[in-house]
């Protein structure tokens, strides 16, 4: 079984919303103002968190676990347009169909690939499949929140309870690994607009990796590892981590290190 860990990082979806606020012609910077100042009169608050359909993918990071290796990776290159970021995502799923594994990904990250998209026009029929034209995804495809081709570790865990939540960062740390290493998703917006997309981009990797330490402990206590599988798998993805040699990877081992 193919395991795929996913997270996005996004930014506001400037062209939809000069569109959308007729803004035609103001800076990027002055146009995301207006959408926040927007959306924080929408819900009267202090919040600017955008409507999910006005987010922009900037990266799409994932940990990919199959029975004879894993890696982590940033799908395209730093340059690479949002179109061919989801377009490798969903290409993935078409190819392979992995169990997909998130940390909010049904409230969030899927939501957003859905709208991009539908934007892009980008086909995906295995992704949503749910029956018709194979009987296996009848009882258990990516779409159904209670089914296990996707899990979103968050809803999971939380028993379906929103109110029972909990930040990632918050419960990787409680576990002993490292969680946020000096970066956190409201930075994101800043550093693309001083262009430090590989900033992003490794951010992204390691929330990821975070995720899938978070699974590997779903899975034990589920019974579907024993300890020794268990400690086997961390140990597997310590050694990619050191192979691979990059400096957030290695201070991401390190933190983890540390901690135990």
């Amino acid at each position: 079984m193919n395991i795929l860990v996913f997270d996005i990082e996004t930014i506001p979806d400037l062209e939809s919303g000069r569109r959308l606020y007729n803004l035609d012609g103001l800076p990027d910077r002055d146009t995301a103002e207006v959408m926040f100042k927007n959306r924080r009169q929408e819900t009267d608050s202090v919040s600017d968190f955008l409507r999910l359909h006005l987010h922009r993918v900037v990266a799409i990071s994932v940990v990919l676990a199959t029975r004879d290796n894993v890696s982590v990776w940033s799908l395209g290159r730093p340059e690479s347009g949002e179109a061919e970021l989801v377009r490798r995502f969903f290409e993935g799923i078409e190819k392979y169909t992995p169990t997909l594994v998130s940390w909010n990904g049904r409230g969030f990250d899927l939501p957003v690939l859905h709208y991009r998209s539908l934007l892009h026009g980008i086909q995906a029929p295995r992704y949503w499949e749910t029956g018709d034209e194979d009987q296996s995804f009848r009882w258990n495809n990516y779409i159904n929140r209670f089914h296990q081709r996707h899990t979103d570790l968050m809803d999971v865990l939380a028993g379906y309870e929103m109110r029972a939540a909990a930040p990632l960062n918050e419960i990787a740390s409680m576990l002993g690994f490292p969680g946020k290493m000096g970066m956190a998703g409201d930075k994101v917006w800043d550093c693309y607009l001083a262009g430090d997309i590989e900033s992003i981009r490794n951010y992204c990797e390691t929330d990821v990796l975070n995720t899938y330490l978070v699974y590997l402990r779903y899975l034990l206590i589920c019974g579907r590892y024993t300890e020794q599988n268990y400690q086997a798998e961390c140990d597997r993805l310590k050694r990619l981590l050191a192979d691979e040699n990059k400096p957030h990877l290695t201070a991401f081992l390190e933190a983890w290190n540390d901690k135990n």
